[in-house]
């Protein structure tokens, strides 16, 4: 495929804390001006579409339960954007200094109240950062797997989250999947687990 110029640059729209919009002033095949809005979370001059560079800013957590890996946490959370509760794996942003695995010891804690022991024994190439809701923004993240204990708890939970925390098994999988919301990470990773063996939990991760 012939390369060719996308965009000529990129405007700031708004200045919020968390997550803000830019226009991309962008070309289309023919040549033709046009614009093309999209979010980011992170600062200007660290956009990807500015420097290339692929980097996680969060992190989407598969916990199965230690004593019984037949078993997946999951959490029900109400999202305004939907006005609705949306079933999801529990996720968070990684702070900064912090890895992926760190992060989710730390976030599984405050959105469930339990302990998280990493599994990290998988190839490397799935440990790296991909890219979601490319279409409308440039958030990249990682997926860290492992095991949970504990009991679930909302005491982490801050003010602004409205946090039901589901230890599903596969049957209430296969009902949450007909019926309920779910984001769509959350199913392609449910799909997985309704296929594993509780004895080899993570070897679809062996590929």
């Amino acid at each position: 495929m012939k390369e060719r110029k996308h965009v000529k640059g990129w405007k700031k729209q708004t200045n919020n804390k968390f997550l803000n919009m830019y226009e991309a002033e962008a070309i289309d095949i023919n040549g033709n001006d046009f614009s093309y809005y999209f979010a980011t979370r992170r600062q200007d001059g660290e956009l990807m579409c500015q420097t290339g560079k692929l980097w996680a800013e969060g992190a989407v957590f598969y916990a199965l339960l230690k004593e019984d890996t037949s078993k997946i946490v999951l959490v029900k959370q109400y999202r305004y954007p939907v006005n609705n509760y949306v079933y999801e794996l529990p996720a968070g942003l990684i702070d900064e200094g912090e890895t992926a695995w760190q992060t989710a010891v730390r976030e599984i804690e405050e959105e469930t109240g339990m302990d998280f022991e990493p599994y990290t024994d998988y190839p490397d190439y799935l440990k790296r950062p991909f890219i979601q809701s490319q279409g409308m923004a440039d958030e990249c993240d990682i997926t860290v797997y492992g095991y949970a204990t504990g009991v679930p708890s909302n005491k982490g939970n801050e003010a602004t989250e409205d946090i039901e925390v589901i230890i599903a098994d596969k049957e209430k999988v296969k009902e949450i999947l007909q019926t309920g919301l779910v984001t769509i990470r959350a199913e392609y990773l449910l799909m997985q687990f309704l296929k594993s063996d509780p004895k080899n939990p993570f070897e679809f991760l062996n590929l």
